[in-house]
């Protein structure tokens, strides 16, 4: 159980839902370098950005072009235009800082079908609990208890426009209440945020190549996720963006022989939300300066209060340090997935990103088994830079074939 007094809420909540802006001193502005400047890129609901199945977060959360499976819906709905199964289904379970609380996880529902053709839809339910959070006074005495929550529910549709080629839409509901109405130190009451928010996805797949002698495919994707409005959680309306992220995805796929298989995968991703400017200071008292309309005068960079559209189209050219600090907000996974006879895989993968943009890096490790009906994956987080809420402990995730169990019925008969 956590205990949370007033002052930190108020800070929670005024980080997630963008009423504070951040400064440099004087002596950062003068100097600020994209190479060495932290200047992280920070958006509300960032829980819509964790991989949620095991698979993946197995390849370093790579899965833009992964074969697809029952949790397509999330890296790329495009992709199920190509599954050759009827109907699957599979549930997920991520504990989420488990070594400084013990009640915080992610679990995750999906499920799609194979419609006649080459059409595939997909439903997919993702659920973040914070676990319990007891609200005390300045003197700690207890004013209310609650439970943080967080989902989004998705449906998708995907088409194949030709042999090689698919494409895919998906629409989410998103919902996130992290006070339960509570109301801050300064009397501003808070609400859950709630917004809308779409995926476009595109898939190519050329599986006739020959390497070696070996049959061998090639497949990429294009993914442009959490296209939405902003997200409010106080009553002054004040709004924050959502993670709408740009994802290029790829894989590249040997078949060694009639039993093994490996594949390679690299995701490159981006997110396409303003990047918070330096706001210059005032060099006697250190103290942000404003204009004659009390806004913070921006010293490079961009105003980031733009307009949904205006914010994705202009978030590749906003970064205060300019086209250097542009390539630094580009983090990349590398994944190899080893499958022996569909029935066994083994994993491994690599998250980067740079240490000015949030410094998440981390190998991961997994495996996958499939048996008749049942599947099973599990993975396995290593950081090696800054501590990650999954280091440690294992993600589950539970596949379920209906074709297998369709199959299994009438051999029965």
């Amino acid at each position: 159980m956590i205990r949370i007094k007033p002052i930190f809420l108020t800070l929670a909540v005024s980080l997630i839902a963008g009423t504070t802006q951040a400064q440099l001193g004087t002596d950062q502005l003068s100097g600020y370098d994209p190479a060495t400047s932290i200047n992280t890129v920070t958006t509300a609901v960032p829980f819509l950005m964790i991989s949620p199945d095991a698979r993946s977060g197995a390849l370093g959360d790579a899965g833009g072009a992964l074969t697809p499976d029952a949790n397509s819906i999330h890296w790329n709905m495009s992709k199920l235009a190509f599954i050759k199964k009827k109907a699957g289904f599979s549930v997920s379970y991520t504990p989420w800082l488990r070594a400084l609380v013990p009640d915080i996880n992610l679990a995750y529902l999906s499920y799609y079908n194979k419609l006649k053709g080459d059409q595939a839809i997909s439903a997919s339910l993702r659920y973040f609990s914070l676990g319990d959070i007891t609200f005390t006074d300045i003197v700690g005495n207890t004013i209310g208890q609650f439970k943080p929550n967080e989902f989004a529910l998705d449906l998708g549709y995907a088409r194949k426009f030709s042999d090689r080629w698919s494409g895919g839409l998906t629409l989410r509901y998103i919902y996130s209440n992290l006070t339960g109405g509570v109301s801050l130190s300064d009397g501003q009451g808070t609400k859950a945020g709630q917004s809308v928010a779409a995926d476009l996805s595109t898939y190519y797949r050329n599986d006739e190549l020959e390497v070696g002698g070996k049959d061998a495919e090639y497949s990429t994707g294009i993914i442009i996720s959490n296209i939405g409005a902003k997200i409010s959680y106080t009553e002054s309306g004040r709004r924050d963006f959502i993670p709408t992220n740009l994802r290029w995805g790829n894989q590249f796929k040997i078949n060694l022989d009639d039993y093994n298989s490996l594949a390679i995968l690299v995701d490159f991703n981006k997110l396409m939300v303003p990047t918070p400017p330096i706001y210059a200071v005032d060099d006697s008292t250190g103290q942000p300066i404003k204009d004659q309309n009390g806004n913070f005068v921006i010293a490079k960079g961009k105003d980031p209060n733009r307009g949904l559209v205006n914010g994705l189209f202009t978030s590749f050219a906003d970064a205060p340090g300019g086209f250097r600090e542009e390539i630094k907000e580009i983090n990349y996974s590398i994944g190899l997935e080893y499958w022996y006879d569909n029935q066994f895989a083994v994993r491994a993968g690599y998250f980067h990103e740079p240490r000015t943009k949030g410094n998440r890096q981390y190998f991961t490790l997994g495996a996958g088994l499939r048996y008749s009906v049942f599947g099973l994956d599990f993975a396995y987080l290593i950081a090696t830079q800054q501590r990650n809420p999954l280091e440690n402990t294992l993600r589950f995730t539970l596949h379920f074939d209906f074709d297998s169990f369709k199959a299994q019925n009438k051999d029965k008969d």
